[in-house]
């Protein structure tokens, strides 16, 4: 399998991560991606750098004042007196607040959905990284469907994730919506209908909020249950999409526990949906958080349990680009992506 990477995204290492009033190390930090590169690489995956795309990409999903903010925030932030070595929001533009922000820290409220995304100095540089990542997967996989090969695939090794990031909105550890990124990229390259499979552990919110209203991305998340898990807000069974795009959203919530075998055939339910749409392409967010041994643990996918959720996934038979979203760091987090790489890789071998 190609797998495309980048050193780039180390500049971006968050130190805090804010977790029910505890302040603790953040586990979205390099070594994640360090973990993940030398899985694929031990497993003989061919490994391909990254292009530069610059923001170009980002900005056919993301809206243009919030990507100003991230690339000047740290700087303006620098400014202030007094200042701490991270961008962490004291104030959010709550529901009761209407005011356009423009003071740094009022604007770091309203972009910053929660406290688990810190910016720091290579903050802006990191995400553009991890974006180029997605983008020169999306690039190699369109060049494929365009050759004429419809059983393409390709394994973007994305650090920072990306799918929390609504169009105006970091969240979750996320900037750029890497996913949202590919997908949009591989519509702009000629596919007419893309699908979006999001098995991160967490909800999809900011994929979904980007192509809620849009008729031809197909997004369908399985997540543990809102109710109870992160993102809290969203992702409940009855987000279906709005306007043109009614239809084209689904949500799969997940009890705490879910195991292998349960999983398996919500997957199937979930990729009968996906195959119902008719993408030219597919785009699968690939969280490895459902493990059994993350440490943010809901669910309880065990290593072989990612083996049988790549190959189910692969045999759709659709063009597809794996984004790297969550899984953090554990004993079975190379573990996890070879042998979610190996299923999917052997129905096409």
């Amino acid at each position: 399998m190609r797998v495309i990477y980048t050193d780039g995204h180390a500049v971006h290492a968050p130190k805090r991560f804010i977790t029910r009033g505890a302040i603790v190390q953040s586990p979205e930090k390099p070594e994640r991606a360090e973990i993940l590169f030398r899985a694929a690489q031990a497993a003989g995956h061919s490994l391909i750098p990254a292009g530069t795309y610059g923001a170009g990409p980002a900005a056919r999903v993301h809206d243009a004042g919030y990507l100003d903010f991230l690339e000047n925030a740290w700087s303006r932030w620098c400014a202030l007196p007094d200042h701490a070595d991270e961008i962490v929001p004291n104030v959010h533009s709550g529901r009761n607040m209407s005011a356009r922000p423009r003071h740094i820290v009022a604007q770091s409220g309203h972009y910053q959905a929660d406290t688990a995304c810190p910016i720091g100095a290579g903050t802006w540089e990191g995400a553009l990284a991890s974006s180029d990542v997605a983008v020169t997967a999306a690039d190699l996989l369109a060049d494929d469907i365009d050759g004429g090969d419809r059983g393409a695939y390709l394994y973007a090794l994305c650090r920072p994730p990306g799918h929390h990031a609504y169009a105006d909105q970091a969240g979750g550890f996320c900037f750029l919506n890497n996913s949202a990124i590919a997908a949009q990229h591989l519509r702009d390259r000629g596919a007419e209908r893309v699908a979006i499979l999001d098995v991160d552990v967490h909800h999809g919110n900011g994929t979904q909020g980007i192509f809620y209203e849009r008729g031809d991305v197909l997004t369908v998340s399985l997540h543990g249950d809102p109710a109870t898990y992160y993102p809290f807000f969203t992702g409940f069974a009855n987000e279906r999409g709005t306007g043109a795009g009614a239809g084209c959203n689904r949500n799969f919530p997940l009890e705490q526990g879910t195991g292998d075998n349960t999983y398996m055939g919500i997957l199937g339910a979930a990729l009968e949906v996906v195959t119902s749409f008719k993408p030219d392409a597919l785009v699968v967010a690939l969280g490895l958080d459902a493990s059994e041994a993350d440490p943010l643990a809901f669910c309880k996918i065990t290593t072989d349990g990612f083996r049988r959720m790549g190959r189910t996934i692969s045999e759709t038979g659709l063009p597809s680009l794996l984004v790297q979203e969550g899984g953090y760091i554990s004993d079975q987090l190379g573990d996890n992506l070879a042998s979610f790489l190996a299923g999917f890789q052997r129905v096409r071998a």
